[in-house]
């Protein structure tokens, strides 16, 4: 009886792992940002510009579908709101790939692109689940000069968002 307990208790121990690991992740474990042009998220993670609980995290701007602001309605990003924080520019053409960085991967219904309230790309994925990166390539067709372009990675099985916001000059 002894040495079956004994192979229950290691034969437990190998399996616990497998099973956790091959658990479906909860909607909670959905993270991602752009990080190539920079986006806001990307430069207080790298430290070009001074940034709170942001830089440590820049892959947690969640918040419900549907809004407008950088920081996805969270307060504790609220500075990824403000304009005049010293965001550094990347300058572009009219058309440019936005490179988005998946540290958990979670079904996408859609990615969207705006520009001053402006939807200027919308990809559909259909509820597949994305790999470790992502990219888009947007025109932006007309708009030119410095802009400010909100990123939406809109989640299929939940209410929530990813949103993430690069400044650039397009011309």
């Amino acid at each position: 009886m002894h040495s079956k307990r004994k192979m229950a208790v290691a034969l437990g121990a190998v399996i616990a792992p497998i099973v956790a690991i091959s658990l479906p992740a909860g909607s909670a474990s959905a993270h991602g940002y752009i990080s190539d042009p920079p986006s806001r998220q990307a430069q207080c993670a790298a430290g070009t510009v001074s940034c709170g609980d942001i830089k440590y995290e820049p892959q947690s701007v969640e918040g419900p579908k549907g809004l407008t602001s950088c920081s996805g309605g969270n307060s504790r990003f609220g500075e990824l709101d403000d304009d005049n924080k010293g965001w550094a520019v990347t300058p572009i053409g009219s058309s440019q790939n936005f490179n988005w960085k998946i540290t958990a991967r979670h079904a996408t219904s859609t990615w969207q692109y705006f520009v001053g309230g402006q939807k200027v790309a919308e990809f559909n994925d259909g509820g597949a689940q994305p790999g470790a990166t992502v990219t888009h390539n947007v025109n932006f067709g007309g708009i030119t000069g410095k802009q400010k372009v909100l990123a939406v990675w809109n989640i299929a099985d939940t209410v929530n968002a990813f949103y993430t916001c690069i400044d650039v000059n397009i011309g």
